[in-house]
């Protein structure tokens, strides 16, 4: 019966002290403000590549060309 009690009572003070430490945690102040830095812009350039079906047709019309 006694761990009946006992249980329920860490839970509640376990539920309790969590509760607090995310409380005073969201309530703190910022120690410093944050620097941040913005990057300039980057512009990727590039061909994509061909499709297998695509470069297998064409090397039979290179194949049907050569011979």
């Amino acid at each position: 019966m006694f761990d009946r009690f006992f249980s329920a009572a860490l839970v509640f003070c376990v539920l309790a002290g969590g509760t607090l430490a995310i409380g005073t945690a969201m309530l703190e102040q910022p120690a410093a403000e944050v620097l941040a830095v913005q990057l300039p812009r980057v512009e990727v350039t590039g061909k994509r590549p061909v499709p297998a079906d695509k470069v297998a047709h064409a090397d039979h019309a290179a194949d049907a060309q050569v011979q």
